[in-house]
């Protein structure tokens, strides 16, 4: 594959597919289009009876954009990771860029998980997500999806579907629904919504209203 730049990689997310690496130190990438892609479906997120208990709690706060270079280095340590260095130099100059969003929890005031994806119109690409302390990659992806919800985007694409998603309420769809969906949501005229994120009890309390 030739060398990518940011804007290649914005046009292969508008057609659909993505680059991925074999592992850490493969320096090659190759692109992906899954027959059935995942999603998030922004109306029907699930939360666990345990998860609404431990948000509640109020040990856990979100920031935006906050560390992103922290939270991509925490989606890629693990022992198999498809994030090699092309891919994160891309990443980080996407969200230069303003392109690229994380997500990030905090405890204790250390970074505790995080999750980061693209914004196109109203699709959001999520990329990944790390926890290092009970239930945070959950709790990153409930603060996105409150955000991307209040910022008006219709598609949260996952690429692939996990037990860890499914979990969340995350379902499987064909290609070309996908493609379908893709084609509304960059048409949509919105971004993400700046600013600091809201307090736990107000996520949970609207996640609780929709589902």
């Amino acid at each position: 594959m030739m060398p990518l730049g940011p804007a290649h990689l914005l046009r292969a997310y508008a057609q659909g597919i993505f680059p991925m690496a074999e592992a850490r130190d493969d320096p090659n990438l190759f692109w992906v289009d899954p027959r059935r892609r995942g999603i998030v479906p922004l109306d029907n997120l699930h939360l666990s009876r345990s998860l609404r208990r431990r948000l509640r709690r109020g040990s856990f706060t979100a920031t935006l954009n906050g560390d992103f270079a922290g939270t991509l280095a925490g989606c890629a340590d693990r022992d198999e990771t498809w994030i090699n260095a092309p891919l994160a130099d891309l990443y980080l100059a996407l969200a230069r860029d303003g392109h690229a969003h994380s997500v990030e929890i905090w405890q204790d005031g250390a970074l505790a998980g995080g999750i980061f994806g693209i914004a196109q119109g109203g699709a959001f690409f999520g990329e990944s997500m790390f926890s290092r302390r009970t239930d945070a990659s959950k709790a990153a992806l409930v603060w996105l999806v409150d955000l991307l919800c209040r910022s008006g985007f219709a598609l949260f694409d996952t690429q692939f579907l996990t037990p860890h998603l499914a979990s969340l309420g995350a379902v499987e769809i064909p290609r070309a629904e996908y493609r379908r969906r893709l084609s509304r949501a960059l048409a949509l005229p919105v971004s993400i919504l700046p600013g600091p994120l809201p307090p736990a009890c107000q996520v949970v309390q609207r996640m609780t209203q929709m589902s």
